[in-house]
């Protein structure tokens, strides 16, 4: 239903593997191996690690899946099309879940907020200031074609991604200022003196690895259509594009008895599906031209997961928790125009939305209001500043816009509520009254300023039945108002292309974040990437007060210091009305043809930072033998 973005550090595909505990031999300065550093086996921004040095595998996989078998499931983030392999940059519509061709030099545990584990590596080493860090790879590591991952590819991956990938990892990567292969198998970064360091090792730690003889003489940035050789557990096998790809898990991956990867990459197969549109997906589900799905229309999970295959047993749904921070998803507005420039209009456009009533009709009472940047999470601003937030906004103060000054500094604002009865009177004389406030009028039954203007606003969607009907009653009190409105349905390629302009007025999205917000957020929020064509900041934010309040984000040397600080960035977010949020449940809703093992079968409990399904899951012969019987295949 929304576009769904992934913000936050790391972005890329991180691997993992358990990294001994050693010392660095004598060196010097930079450019050289550091002075007797301890070599360890993970990262995390506040050193906190669960698992120890000589780890088998963690807790929430069966290290003794077997290998084999197929899963069919669709496109991600909402992507109707695809025509190139490489997601990470700007150019053509590359295929999302592709990433999992790339391994990394450390991985993500999905059981804590922000630990990686080495792969690629197997031991990171850096002083306590973290300046810089220095890897050690494995030497049999392995591209797909069979050629060795060098330090070589590490430096010149770190390269493109920096300066030829999308702008939302060169903003976060900019803090780098240099990679230098030490030796064959030792890459050193160093970070920008200046930077705030606490999560670059682990950003670097996650980068992609390309292989750099592969791409030759071809542009990083250019997409082409030819597959890349991969460092990953998979590599592409048969596609068509806009239709399908297939990932093939390589028979020969060097890495699948390291720690972080037993009783993972299980499936022979992941086929990735592309459809028109999500009914058509649904159908295509029913009818079992694939095999797992993830619901997000709540009217659907409501009302049509009685289909007969699902009644038979032929189908299982379920609900499972998702333990992470819910991100943010609603109607960002473009503040980049004239018209939405005041927060006072912002604020009205926002009270116009009448959430309870469509909870009542539309979602079957299933969602809650998002009313935070960092929904579901320790990091929502509550109530008036406590005295760790007003020790960071009162220096702030003069950079906060009077406009909005009152609902930093009192209690955090939060979605106006309606009786959830249809009526919202009270709320849209709220919005008249700033309206008027903000020098708009009504004039010949539409809303007007002060040079004749009309107050219009377009709604760019994708086509979607269900969000239609949620948009459409949003429009009708907005016209109440006075306000014009109109809805714009755009197919998948035309809407890509428009939000890569900024071409909009009012477009849904969800931005999803990390549990440990660190360096990834100037992607979506800082002011340096308000005018960043093809960036992820959609409403246009650029507020010194937010740019103060991301670095101290960043300089947060422990949790706590970190959630004061994210709450301070929430209550000054939420005071300028820059998006009308929407809702979330704090859950997957999942459903799947009877075909599959999965660790929680077992007792084990899901990953609280992961899904878990294509990394854990497992092909069970056996079951799909009897499901197959029982439909009389």
């Amino acid at each position: 239903m929304a576009r769904r973005w992934t913000g936050g550090a790391p972005l890329f595909r991180a691997a993992a593997v358990g990294l001994g505990l050693a010392l660095i031999a004598p060196a010097s300065a930079c450019g050289s191996e550091p002075d007797a550093l301890e070599r360890k086996h993970g990262l995390s921004a506040f050193g906190d690690l669960k698992y120890p040095k000589n780890f088998k595998n963690f807790d929430y996989v069966n290290p003794n899946a077997p290998k084999g078998g197929r899963i069919r499931l669709v496109s991600s983030s909402g992507r109707r099309t695809f025509d190139h392999f490489n997601p990470y940059i700007l150019d053509g519509d590359g295929a999302p879940r592709a990433g999992m061709l790339f391994d990394s030099l450390m991985i993500r545990s999905g059981d804590e907020p922000d630990a990686m584990y080495g792969l690629i590596a197997h031991s990171v080493a850096m002083p306590k200031d973290r300046s810089y860090a220095v890897f050690h790879m494995r030497p049999e590591a392995r591209f797909s074609d069979g050629s060795p991952v060098t330090a070589d590819d590490v430096v010149w991956s770190f390269e493109q991604m920096k300066t030829k990938s999308a702008p939302w990892n060169r903003v976060s990567l900019g803090q780098v200022a240099k990679a230098e292969a030490l030796d064959g198998l030792t890459v050193r970064f160093d970070f920008e003196e200046k930077a705030v360091k606490r999560d670059l090792p682990n950003l670097v730690a996650g980068l992609p690895i390309f292989s750099r003889a592969d791409f030759g003489d071809h542009a990083f940035d250019v997409a082409r259509s030819r597959p890349p050789i991969g460092s990953g557990p998979y590599k592409i096998g048969d596609y068509a594009f806009g239709r399908y790809y297939t990932l093939e898990r390589r028979k020969d991956y060097w890495a699948a008895e390291l720690p972080v990867s037993r009783g993972q990459n299980n499936f022979d197969e992941i086929q990735i599906l592309y459809f028109s549109d999500r009914d058509v997906d649904f159908d295509a589900f029913k009818a079992g031209s694939y095999d797992f799905i993830e619901e997000f229309t709540s009217a659907r999970w409501a009302r049509e997961y009685n289909f007969p295959a699902l009644r038979k047993g032929w189908v299982k749904k379920e609900q499972i928790p998702d333990g992470r921070t819910s991100g943010t998803q609603g109607w960002w507005i473009n503040t980049r125009r004239a018209k939405f420039k005041d927060p006072r209009v912002r604020q009205a456009i926002g009270l116009a939305y009448d959430f309870e009533t469509a909870n009542r009709q539309y979602f079957y009472g299933i969602y809650r209001r998002t009313d935070s940047y960092f929904e579901n999470s320790l990091m929502q601003a509550e109530g008036p500043p406590t005295p760790g937030e007003l020790a960071l906004l009162e220096p702030m103060r003069d950079a906060i816009p009077p406009l909005i000054r009152a609902q930093v500094f009192g209690p955090a604002y939060r979605p106006a509520v309606n009786s959830g009865d249809g009526e919202a009177r009270a709320n849209l004389l709220r919005a008249r009254a700033l309206l008027r406030e903000a020098g708009w009028a009504i004039k010949d039954g539409v809303l007007k300023n002060a040079k004749g203007e009309t107050l219009e606003i377009e709604f760019l969607q994708q086509p979607s039945l269900a969000f239609r009907k949620i948009i459409r009653s949003f429009m009708l009190n907005l016209e109440i108002l006075g306000v014009k409105t109109s809805l714009r349905m755009v197919d998948p390629a035309a809407y890509e292309y428009r939000m890569k302009l900024f071409d909009f007025d009012l477009t849904v999205g969800r931005i999803s974040l990390p549990d440990t917000p660190g360096v990834g957020l100037r992607s979506n929020l800082h002011s340096s990437q308000a005018q960043a064509k093809g960036g992820r900041n959609l409403p246009g934010v650029s507020s010194k007060a937010i740019d103060a309040l991301l670095e101290a984000i960043q300089r947060a040397e422990d949790r706590e210091s970190l959630v004061t600080a994210a709450k301070a960035l929430d209550r000054v977010f939420l005071a300028g009305h820059y998006w009308v949020p929407n809702w979330y449940k704090g859950s997957h809703a999942i459903a799947y043809w009877d075909r599959f093992g999965k660790p929680m079968d077992l007792g084990l409990e899901k990953p609280r930072y992961e899904r878990g399904v294509l990394n854990t899951w497992w092909f069970d012969a056996e079951r799909s033998a009897a499901l197959e019987a029982k439909m009389g295949r």
